[in-house]
């Protein structure tokens, strides 16, 4: 089973929005770190952002800073990635993640899910 499923990717256009949102199967996971991770064709796999579990620390990276938002709702066991004013350059698999802890952005969660397309058309 995977524990995490990510919903919400698709087309859109630069400038445009898109929510992503990533369901976990097990309660614990409402006690974990959760965040994002993005790959996109022939990169490496890299962060995006993250919250911790009581969503009171929040981690950006710095070419996503002030256009993403990441929340979460405990209660649902659910984290959503806001992302607003997208680039081409956003156009990647996005990937859930989540760990027990998060202290920085040199984050390495063992826990994912497969994966969403997001692709942003110039």
């Amino acid at each position: 089973q995977v524990p995490l499923v990510e919903s919400g990717g698709g087309l859109v256009q630069a400038g445009g929005s898109l929510r992503l949102s990533c369901a976990a199967s097990e309660r614990i996971f409402s006690t974990y770190a959760r965040g994002w991770f993005r790959q996109a064709p022939g990169k490496e796999r890299e962060f995006v952002a993250a919250i911790s579990w009581s969503g009171a620390n929040t981690f950006y990276a710095d070419s996503v800073k002030g256009r993403f938002t990441i929340s979460r709702d405990n209660a649902k066991n659910t984290v959503s990635l806001q992302m607003n004013s997208l680039k081409p350059e956003d156009t990647a698999v996005y990937y859930c993640a989540a760990e027990p802890n998060i202290y920085n952005s040199q984050w390495y969660p063992n826990y994912w899910g497969q994966g969403t397309q997001v692709t942003v058309s110039s």
